[in-house]
């Protein structure tokens, strides 16, 4: 799955840096020097969920923005524009997928890489 996502982002244009799991998407989020306008992360990982991945980001660089999707629909509630986390309910097509992005990256300032951990 993380695959064919990282294959349908970068089609589009966005430079994806790609994460296996929590421990991996913090460092690779050290390693760009916080320079990353959006995560996308599934809601259960490998070590956590995604929602702590975010908390976490959030410490390091509170203008973090997370899009976290999960098959749960209760998850829905789970999105605080306010806060920066969005969300997306599985199964998603590409069509929706880019287009919840580019809305969520509408408002923020782009130029910097987008990471997925999924």
């Amino acid at each position: 799955m993380r695959e064919a996502t990282r294959t349908i982002l970068e089609h589009t244009g966005f430079e994806v840096l790609p994460a296996a799991d929590t421990r991996d998407a913090l460092k690779v989020y050290e390693e760009c020097n916080h320079g990353i306008d959006l995560v996308l992360t599934d809601m259960v990982l490998p070590g956590g969920t995604g929602q702590q991945l975010g908390q976490e980001l959030r410490q390091r660089s509170p203008e973090i923005v997370v899009l976290v999707t999960s098959g749960y629909s209760e998850q829905d509630e789970m999105e605080a524009p306010e806060a920066r986390t969005y969300f997306l309910a599985k199964p998603y097509s590409k069509r929706t997928l880019v287009e919840k992005i580019e809305k969520i990256l509408a408002a923020v300032p782009l130029g910097r890489a987008a990471t997925q951990a999924t």
